[in-house]
């Protein structure tokens, strides 16, 4: 779905630090699902706090089946 010409994003899951996210992220990417961390919104960003993982609404499906066999 897009508004304005803009993808719309949903929230995948929610991973322990920002490590992690970037492991996910790696895995998205190689497998061609466009995917987005988002850094809580604290003022500090360490790599120790969590961090949520997006992904198109269109790709939603494929990143859950991506997850489902690992």
């Amino acid at each position: 779905m897009c508004v304005g010409g803009r993808r719309m994003w949903s929230k995948l899951m929610t991973v322990k630090n920002g490590h992690l996210a970037q492991i996910w992220k790696s895995l998205y990417d190689a497998e061609g699902v466009a995917c987005r961390v988002v850094p809580p919104l604290t003022g500090a960003h360490s790599l120790d706090e969590p961090r949520e993982i997006w992904v198109p609404d269109s790709k939603t499906h494929v990143a859950v089946e991506i997850m489902r066999k690992i």
